[in-house]
This record gives C-alpha cells, sequence and structure tokens, in this order.
C-alpha cells in the first residue's frame, strides 16, 4: 500500500473539537474494548460499576475469543428510513463459503436496566428474546439514534457501554452500507459491501469482526493520544497489530502492517512512513491531541 503522509497531516489538521457521541461524562473507570471489523476498529467504553453482570458477561465472550469471526448480522432501519440499530454478537463466519454458526452462549444473564441508562444514540446494549427481560446471552446492539422507547419495552434493554467519536463514525458507516435479504430472520437486514438484488452475500462482503480486544487503561496521556489517531485513522496505521517503544526520548508505536511510526517527544505528535519519505511529518501539538482524545472518548 503506498501512504500519503502529507495527505495525512492535511485530513489531522483540520480536526475540530467536538462533543462525546455519547450522553454522560466519560467514567475513569471504564474499560475499553476494541472490536476490530473488516470496515475499522469499533471502540467501547464499557460501564464497569454501572452495569457489571452485563459487563461482566460481555468481557467473558471478548476474552474466550468467542466474538472472532463472527459478524455485524442486523442493520435495522426505521420507517423513514434513519439508521434504527446495527446488531452482532451472535453469528461465526468461519473460513470458508458456508454462513454460519452461532456464537456459543455462556447463559442467560440478569437484566440491568436502568432509566439513568437510556438508548440512546452512541450506546451500547445487549439483545433480547422477546418478553423475557433475562434472556440476554451474547448479542449487543448499537442505537443509531435515540430509541428510548426501548427503555420501557421487554423490561428495559440494558446499556452497558457507549461507543467513542471514532467508534461511532464506524457504526455510521455500516449503517449506511447496502442491505441483503438473505433467508430469513435474523439475516433478512444484512449489511454488505456491495449491493446485490439475489444470490447469499460471500464472506469478503460480510461485515465480519476479526478480533475483539480490551485496549490497555492509558497509563500516560500519550497513551490516549495513539489510542484515539489509530482509532480515527486505520487506513494510515493498522491498529490490528502494533507495538510500543522508546527511542532517543521519544515514545512511539510501530503498525506493522504498513510499517508506519506514531511517536511522541517534545511536545509535538509525529508522523513516520518511511517507506515513503525518510523525514517525519509534525502533525501538531500533544496539548491538542491531548484534548482532541479527551473530548472523542478517550
Amino acid at each position: 500500500m503506498k501512504f500519503a503522509p502529507y495527505r495525512f497531516l492535511c485530513v489531522v489538521s483540520s480536526i475540530v473539537l467536538s462533543a462525546f457521541v455519547a450522553a454522560g461524562p466519560a467514567h475513569a473507570q471504564s474499560t475499553m474494548v476494541r472490536l476490530h471489523t473488516t470496515q475499522g476498529p469499533m471502540d467501547i467504553k464499557l460501564l464497569d460499576s454501572e452495569a457489571p453482570i452485563t459487563v461482566a458477561n460481555f468481557l467473558a465472550y471478548v476474552r474466550g475469543g468467542n466474538y472472532a469471526n463472527s459478524m455485524v448480522h442486523r442493520s435495522a432501519r426505521n420507517l423513514n428510513g434513519t439508521s434504527f440499530v446495527i446488531q452482532g454478537g451472535g453469528y461465526i463466519w468461519p473460513e470458508g463459503p458456508t454462513c454460519c454458526s452461532l456464537v456459543t452462549s455462556r447463559g442467560q444473564i440478569q437484566n440491568e436496566f436502568s432509566p439513568s441508562r437510556s438508548n440512546v444514540r452512541g450506546t451500547i446494549a445487549m439483545a433480547k428474546v422477546g418478553d423475557q427481560p433475562n434472556s440476554a446471552t451474547s448479542q449487543w446492539f448499537v442505537n443509531m439514534g435515540n430509541n428510548t422507547f426501548l427503555d420501557s419495552s421487554n423490561g428495559g434493554f440494558t446499556v452497558f457501554g457507549r461507543l467513542t467519536t471514532p467508534g461511532m463514525e464506524l457504526a455510521d458507516r455500516i449503517g449506511a452500507l447496502p442491505r441483503l435479504t438473505y433467508l430469513n430472520p435474523p439475516f433478512n437486514e444484512l449489511p454488505v459491501t456491495v449491493a446485490r438484488t439475489s444470490g447469499g452475500p460471500a464472506r469478503s462482503e460480510a461485515i465480519l469482526i476479526t478480533a475483539a480486544t480490551e485496549v490497555p487503561a492509558p497509563a500516560t496521556p500519550n497513551d490516549s493520544i495513539f489510542n484515539y489517531i489509530e482509532a480515527k485513522y486505520p487506513t494510515y496505521l493498522a491498529p490490528v497489530a502494533s507495538s510500543s517503544g522508546d527511542y532517543l526520548g521519544y515514545k512511539f508505536r510501530h503498525y506493522a502492517q504498513f510499517n508506519v511510526y506514531l511517536a511522541i517527544g517534545d511536545g509535538r505528535v509525529l508522523y513516520y512512513a518511511p517507506l515513503v519519505s525518510g523525514d517525519y511529518v509534525d502533525i501538531g501539538p500533544v496539548d491538542y491531541w491531548t484534548s482532541v482524545a479527551t473530548t472523542e472518548g478517550y
């Protein structure tokens, strides 16, 4: 892949500080999970202390590798065509032509709905069986709009996390993709990358979650900056595989897939693509990027 670090510089220089997409303040104790999808990373800040049963259940699937090769199997829309939810965590599409097998259930959990955690845009909640409030297992959904009516349906749907700003941008991209009616429910609102009028999708056209990982809690503001930039600009950094280190007083992360670096030192954030240029590209002061990262959920 050919890189364009100066284009990257122009892109990041145009960022305007914006409010964190999810309702309510960020929580210092939040665990962050990154769903590595074929469309990019989706970062979720979990509400550890507010929905402990649900968070522990979700983390069990993450840590057990149960979401690897799972898919976003539903992209539901409202009658006016706006996006309602995107849903995943239920079905695996392993290597090969045949879809799909179920994510192995770890059992049903008790509902933890609270009106203080409403189903508003940018939140993630557990899916359930109709008229069974305590039936959540592995499936989750992202609220693409303010779906507050879900607060009074089926005992209320438990919100257990909020997407960061880049995570919600990724969710919006998935929600805008073409949909395919593939077999009967649950694959009658299947998001795909290639619009088609007939026939089933290829695995390469589905929205797969290649891995689900915990993002280590930031030990320093530098980590927040790295976490934010790699989530915001995955096409330049490929955050699935990275390593960290120190060099001449600079903290850096190396992204092996593209052989590029982010580095922080002397109050500046630098981008380096050695296959393109021998020069580092200064993309701005640390204070600026710290403010952006904090505002956008990191």
